[in-house]
This record gives C-alpha cells, structure tokens and sequence, in this order.
C-alpha cells in the first residue's frame, strides 16, 4: 500500500472517527503549502525548493491550525515522519502567527503525538477530536506552575498526604507522567488523590480526570468522596446513569465498564477524552484484558495501592516507570500506627482452632455420643477420615462452624452495652460457607429476628445503593456482622469496625494485608454513634493459623502466571493442525483450520491490541494463506495471532476449558502416547461424570454423558465424537461446582471443641505492657481516694488548690504506693514539664493533657497546613525536624546547619528555606522546648 492509498483507506478513515472530515476545508486542509522557514530546514528535510505541503492540517474553531498530520506508507516506520512534521508545525507557526500546532506523525496503523516543547512523542491509540485539541491547547497556555500550588489541607492536610501531592506535582513538573503511590490502607488514600485532582484543576493541569475501580461498591464510595469533597464539579455517573456523558469533569468508572464503553463502536470516546487517570488497587486488574484500558488512554496516570513496598509486584514498578521498590511516595502502616497521635489502629490477634481443624475429622477424634447416632443411622464411623484442612472442601461439620460463632461472640469486642459485638466482617471461604455462617446466627440468636449478620457478595443487587445491605452495615445500627466472600476484603470503609473474623485460610500476603485494613481506620469520639465500641484498638480472631502462615511465609504462595484459556486452546489446535499435516490427515486439518478461524472471528475487533495488529492480520483474509499452512504460516500464527488470543472477553471459559481438554486428548490421541492418552482420558471421564443429572438441561444429554465413560466410547473414538463431546457437554460445564465432589461435600454436625485459643504477637510493635499496666493503677487509685478525700474532690469540683495542698496530694499518694512520682508520671504520661496537679485533673477528665510528641505533631501539621506550597524537600527537612526534637528533646540554631539535617542540603536548613521561613521556623521550635 503507498502513501496515497494508506491516506485514503486508514488515515482518513481514522481521522473521520475522530470527527474530521478531511473534505471540509474547515475542518481540514490537506496538502497545505507552507513557505519554509530556513533557519529549520534540514538539509534531506524535503525535495522541494523553498515550500513544503503538510499531508493535514487540523482547524480550531477560530480557523487557525491546530494540529499537523505527516502520513508515510503502512510499510514503513512512521517515526520516519518525526522531524518532518516537527518542521511543518514550526513553519507553520512562522507562516500563520499564534500558537505552535500540536504534531502527529503516522503509518495509518501506527500514530505518534508530540507535544512540542513540552513532552517527547508517545504513542496513541487514535487521533483527538477538534474538542480534544482545543483543552490540549488551552491547557497549554493556562496551566500555571504546580510549585508554587496550594494544596487543599481540607480536603488532604495530614502531612504524608501533603508530601506525596507535592511529590506528585514536582514530577508533573519534571516531565514524568506515570505515578506510584504506595499507602497503607485507612491512611486517605482517596483523600489525597481527590485533593491532588483539585489542585491539578485549579492549576490548569486537567480537566478531565477519571478515576478506575476494579468492583461496584468501591465505584459508589469513590463517586461519595468526590461529592463530598469537590461538589461543584459535574461527576459521572449519576444515579441510574448507564451511557456514558460527555460534559462531565469527573468519572468514576469500574475496569469491565470502561473497558466496554472503548471497545463499543456507538459509544465512540475519544483516545484522547482524559487528561488525568487514577487506578485504585494498581496492583490488581490491570496486567492482561484490562491494561487495554491504560493503554487506549495513555495519559498522565496515578497508581494507588495499600500493598507493602516489599511485596509489590514488579511488574507495578515497571508499568508506572518506577525503579524496583522505590514508588514515587510511600507511607506504610508501622509509620501510621506509630505516628504521634496514631493515624491508624493497631490490632490485638486471637488464635482460635477446633479439635477438628487440628486434628482432621475421624473415629478417633469423632465423640463417642455422634459415633452411636452415626451407627443408629445406619453410617460406617470407620469411612470417615478427613483432614482439617478439608473443612468447607470435600467435608462440612455445622459444629465447627457453630463453635467458631460462639467463640466469637464471647472474645469479640462489644458495643458499649456489653452484649452485642461491635461491626464484624467474617472472611468467609465460599457463598455456601457464608450462607451456613448466616444460617448459624440466625440459630443460635433467634431473638434479633435474623437482622444480627447478614451475607454480603458482590452478585447480589440488594447490597448496592442506597438503604442496600452494604448501607445498612455501615450507617445503621443492625446487622453488626457483615459475612462476606471477597466483596469486603478490599476497599471498603467502615470505620466502626472492631472484629474481623478470618473464618478461611489465606495465602495471598497481599490480599492478607488488605483485609486486615478493613479494621486500621480510627473512630473519632465525634463520629461516634450509640451502637459502636470506642476503638484504640481492633481485635482479628484468626481461626486458620493465617498469622502462623505468613510468619513462615512473608511473601505468601508465590502465584505462577496463568495462561489465558483462549491461548492456550489455539496453540493446541496450531499443535494438531501440524501433527495430522505430518501424518497426511487431511480432514482432520481442513476440520481443524475452520474451528481456527472461527476462534479467529471472535477476537474483539474494537480492542486496541487487535486494532494495532490489523496491517500484521490482513494477511488471513487471503483466502490463499488457509490452503496450505506452510510452516511460516504456522509460526505466524503462532507468535503472532496466538498472543491476540488473550483479548477476548466475555466468554463461557469453564466451556472453553473443557473444549480445551478434548482438543488435547484428540492431539494426543494422533501420537502413540497411549499412556498420556489414558491419563487425559481417565481425567476427562471424571470431569464428565460431575454433571449433575438432577438438572433438567444436563439430563437431556444423560445417553451420551454415560457413553462417555464407557470403554466402548473410548476404543471407538474418532473426530465426529470429539466434535460431540464439545458441542453436546462443553455449555453444560457450567453446572459443576467446581469446589466440590459429584455428590457434594459431606455434611455432618459433630460437637467440635476449642483446642487453642491464644493471643499472638504480630505487627507494629505494642505500647508496653508495663507502662500500660503503670497508668491503669495509678488511675484506678485516685478514682478510687477521690469519694474520700477532700482535696481531690476539691479538684474534682474545679475550685483552686493551693501547692501545700498539692503537695500534701502528691505525699499521700506516694504514701499509698511509693511508684507514683511526678518523674514517673512525666515519663508514662510523655509530658516533660507538667505539674503534679495537671497529671490529676487529667486523669480526673478535668483537662486533657497533650502528651509531648502529640503536641510536637500538632505544632509541625498546624505549620504545614498553613504553608501548603511548601516544596518535597522541604516538607522532607521538616519531617526530620520534628523526629529530631522528639528524639533529642532539644534544638539550637547551629544543629539546623549540621547533620543530619546537612543530608538534605550541604548548608542545612539554608539551602532549603528563606529567611523569613526560617524564623516561622525558629519561633515554632522555641514555642515548642519552652512549653
């Protein structure tokens, strides 16, 4: 294809998807004369003397050029056009006046925009519409510099938020587009991407922005947040809302969502819509079908994930162009719980196991009263025989998990009438384990008429929205335990929770993390509501050793990348087409070649990847490729077609999977294998004889479901057979559950018993015990003197107290217990300088005592707040100044210019601050040691 035939079949076929029409001289000019500038030509720059011609030139509304487009050959590389258009929109610039046009250079196939003395060229997926371009240029001339930005400290004032925004906007200012922020759940992860996209929008940065969740619920709370947050920018979507509107600022969008709306042809949203894209959870979702989504864009884009710097995946790292380990900002949960005040909860880890978790399911662990109602119903006790860890698999005993309940109910944390658990959430292995969990409560508590837990997964409609189970649990006084399977392992907000229950066994650390964030976020006395527990601290009741398991295991089961299905049945048949090739079995290739193609018809032709590799496929609509697959051909299809194979969407996989399994078979049945073959044979005959013939679809085909596990099926199979076997039972393997047996699992109701039941150490250290303990006596005793004595009540009722009465306290209490000193109260209550009287009125909720580091904490996040425009480096030398007074208890002016603050810039607090911050700086620390 030249030039002229790629301008007129691609070019203009993609240009007018973006809504220019290249015949209307308005919009577009085509082979513009430009009188060249000589100053920029090159010397092969162009054949013609003193003019060049512009393939196109884009027209703003105004007339004016917008844009310039080189075109090339779809043989050739369109980066060849690079320096060609470069010249065309600088001569332009010189011939027209105004602003420089943005530059695009392409192949058809291939389109490379470059943003002119801002960015290097990328890659995109398509051209933008002239609405698209008009923001582009208005944003170039209007945006202002991020360093010198406030930032929002209403929305995000912490000052890790403020560090990571700025850490954020100072990159922007670098040139950099892809971002990575690793917070630890509960730290305001939302908070600080919403305060981020403020700033951005008053800046002049963006003005489209969306933000990507992987599940409805988390879609619904972001959508709050932003409402909450930013109330006057238009968001999508509103309630009810299912087509996508084009005159919003803000989106919030699930990955399966967005990914339908850029692969459906009516729906037709611009490549180039979104100036800032956010993706919560990035480590999820994003590797295979959905990265389309980022790539279709390819914008500025912000990673948000809780996962532990360790642990991140490197692919994370690589998408968002960070080194190994090092996120653009990253805040952990030790640094939030230790923080002075805390930002997160810490938690307390209970082990709970059963006799049977520990030591499986037996006669000899089975009590002696269920083995004689076994044998009255007529059971072998000696035929049972299960592992512990085969409970909610192949066997489930309702009393293990009815001791689990009871257990929780007596060591969870209650509600302030000491009756009712604080909100739970139990983890919960499967939909069925959960619905018996429910089923339990309901048992054992019939007098909260079914209302005290409720099962939450994502398939069911009435947890969503408004007045939905999801709102219930979080606004209203019942249910108090939320059981759920991976809907409320991520993501979710609910500040009042006190328990988690992990009612299952856990290997992903990961995910480990992520559920235990559930319960980090702190209840603020001002938020609380009459049904919840006061919470400096959250108990997990661990009822599979999850804790043990990751002691041993930091990292968790290591996750093998998995082949997509689709993939993988198209190398199986590549791989059969070439053996019966070898062995002169025509039908079976010409069979085999449809089934191939058919596979090849259903890739998504609206998918980006598929779109991309077009000029490569155009040659298997050559009828004359498919007459005989030569082995170029074969490995065409191969390393190219079979990758695109992953694409796909939507399908019946537990189908497709099975058609793999026949495929294999029959492959293998062309080799003289015979052993493989009975292997896959025995496999396949299992597989088959799970159908449930109790449903009515399944037992139409009950004839050939037994003929297929029969050896006469087997000795006579042929291509017509395995052809019925895919067609006939592949759409029926959806019935199976893939977790458990034919018959199901087995279901008892054994009395189970507690065999452990132990507090573990795990996590961010704990406050010591003996300090705890300190504080707890000396208050119990003075609470305890005060009904007698005098002074104390005096202090009690607010009347003045003299300091021979002060003293004369202090001795009798030292008297009372000789430990209770004004230097020990100093240390235990971290307050250096209080006095005596203080420490009593504090203990007596008279007034509350500021310990040290909270007040250092306070003073440092008040400075920040009120200086907003402070830059990374800064906000860094300030972080250590306050981790330096807390340590040291002291500071002088020289200790600002030597280590370690010299680690930040050779001449200190002086290369980092101006003279008049300086002293707002000095005041801070005098105001602060005097105190």
């Amino acid at each position: 294809m030249n030039e002229a035939e790629t301008r007129k079949d691609i070019i203009d076929e993609r240009l007018k998807l973006a809504g220019w029409n290249v015949d209307d001289r308005s919009l577009v000019i085509k082979e513009l004369n430009i009188i060249v500038d000589d100053n920029l030509v090159q010397e092969a720059a162009t054949p013609y003397s003193g003019r060049q011609f512009s393939d196109y030139v884009l027209l703003g509304k105004d007339g004016k050029p917008l844009a310039v487009v080189e075109a090339k050959k779809s043989s050739v590389d369109a980066s060849i056009g690079r320096e060609q258009a470069k010249q065309y929109c600088y001569n332009i610039q010189s011939n027209v006046g105004g602003d420089l046009p943005f530059c695009f250079y392409t192949n058809g196939y291939e389109i490379f925009f470059w943003d002119l003395e801002n960015y290097p060229p990328r890659k995109v997926h398509g051209f933008p519409t002239r609405e698209d371009l008009e923001r582009y240029r208005y944003i170039r001339k209007a945006r202002k510099p991020l360093s010198g930005e406030l930032i929002n400290t209403k929305i995000a004032g912490r000052d890790y938020q403020i560090r990571a925004i700025r850490a954020v906007m100072e990159d922007l200012e670098r040139k950099r587009r892809k971002f990575l922020l690793v917070m630890a759940t509960g730290t305001g992860k939302t908070r600080t991407c919403i305060a981020m996209v403020e700033s951005l929008m008053r800046a002049g940065w963006a003005e489209k922005v969306l933000f990507l969740v992987d599940r409805i619920a988390l879609r619904d709370q972001a959508l709050e947040a932003f409402k909450e947050h930013l109330p006057n920018e238009p968001r999508w979507p509103k309630q009810g809302e299912k087509e996508i509107a084009k005159d919003r600022r803000i989106y919030v969008s699930t990955y399966p969502t967005m990914l339908n709306i850029i692969r459906n042809e009516e729906t037709i949203l611009s490549p180039h819509f979104f100036d800032f894209i956010v993706i919560d959870e990035s480590h999820r979702s994003i590797y295979n079908t959905y990265q389309e989504v980022l790539d279709y864009f390819n914008t500025v884009t912000l990673g948000l994930t809780a996962t532990p710097t360790d642990v991140i995946d490197h692919n994370t790292f690589k998408l968002f162009n960070c080194e190994d380990g090092v996120p653009t900002f990253a805040y952990s949960y030790e640094e939030a719980v230790n923080n002075i005040p805390p930002y997160l909860c810490n938690f307390q880890v209970m082990k709970i196991k059963t006799k049977f978790q520990d030591e499986g399911i037996s006669k000899r662990t089975i009590s002696l009263e269920d083995q004689k109602r076994l044998i009255l119903e007529g059971k072998e006790v000696e035929e049972i025989n299960y592992e512990g860890t085969d409970l909610e698999k192949s066997v489930i005993n309702k009393g293990t998990n009815a001791l689990i309940v009871k257990e929780f109910m007596e060591e969870c944390i209650k509600d302030p009438n000491g009756v009712l658990p604080g909100k739970t959430i139990f983890f919960c292995a499967s939909k069925a384990h959960a619905r018996r969990i429910e089923q339990i409560f309901d048992s054992l508590y019939p007098e909260y008429n079914g209302e005290l837990a409720k099962v939450l997964v994502s398939e069911d409609p009435r947890v969503y929205g408004k007045g939905g189970l999801l709102d219930q649990f979080t606004n209203n006084d019942m249910p108090r335990v939320a059981i759920s399977v991976d809907m409320l392992d991520t993501g979710i907000d609910v500040r009042e929770l006190v328990n988690l229950v992990f009612a299952k066994p856990v290997y992903s650390y990961t995910k480990f993390w992520q559920m235990i964030g559930r319960g980090t976020r702190l209840l603020e006395p001002s938020k609380m509501r009459t049904w919840c527990a006061e919470k400096d601290v959250f108990l997990i009741l661990d009822c599979w050793d999850n804790f043990e398991y990751f002691k041993l295991n930091p990292k968790g089961k290591e996750l093998k990348a998995q082949i997509p299905v689709p993939v993988k049945l198209f190398g199986l048949r590549l791989d059969k087409i070439e053996l019966a090739q070898e062995k002169g079995e025509s039908e079976i290739v010409a069979s085999e070649i449809l089934k191939l193609r058919k596979q090849i018809n259903s890739l998504p032709q609206n998918s980006i990847v598929i779109m991309e590799a077009k000029n490569e496929l155009q040659r298997l609509e050559d009828e004359n490729f498919w007459i005989k697959l030569t082995t170029d051909k074969i490995e065409f299809l191969r390393s190219v077609v079979k990758p695109l194979m992953r694409t796909i969407s939507g399908e019946d996989f537990k189908a497709m999977r099975f058609e793999k399994d026949v495929v294999e078979i029959s492959l293998v049945g062309l080799t003289d294998d015979k052993e493989k073959f009975e292997t896959l044979k025995d496999s396949l005959i299992e597989k088959i004889s799970e159908l449930p013939l109790s449903v009515n679809i399944v037992a139409r085909e009950r004839e050939l479901i037994t003929d297929a596990q029969s050896n006469k099926f087997w000795s006579t199979i042929s291509e017509g057979k395995y052809d019925q076997l895919i067609e006939k039972l592949s759409p029926l393997m959806k019935f199976i559950d893939s977790r458990v047996s034919p018959l199901g699992p087995a279901k008892f109701d054994f009395a189970d018993f507690t065999s452990k039941k132990e507090f573990v150490e795990f996590g961010p250290q704990n406050e010591s015990v003996s300090i705890a303990k300190y504080r707890e006596m000396v208050e119990e005793k003075i609470r305890e003197l005060t009904s007698t004595n005098p002074i104390l009540q005096k202090i009690q009722k607010g009347d003045p107290i003299t300091e021979e009465e002060a003293n004369e306290l202090a001795n009798e209490l030292h008297e009372e217990n000789p430990h209770i000193t004004i230097d020990l109260l100093r240390r235990v209550y971290n307050h250096r300088k209080a006095q005596f009287i203080q420490f009593i009125r504090h203990i007596l909720g008279i007034e509350i005592l500021e310990s040290f580091p909270e007040t250092v904490a306070k003073s440092f996040d008040a400075f920040i707040q009120n200086h907003s425009y402070l830059s990374g480096r800064q906000l860094q030398f300030l972080d250590l100044l306050k981790s330096y007074i807390l340590e040291k208890g002291e500071l002088h002016k020289r200790n600002l210019i030597e280590s370690p603050f010299t680690m930040i810039h050779p001449q200190g607090i002086r290369g980092v601050f101006s003279p008049q911050e300086i002293n707002e700086i000095l005041v801070l620390t005098e105001k602060l040691l005097a105190a």
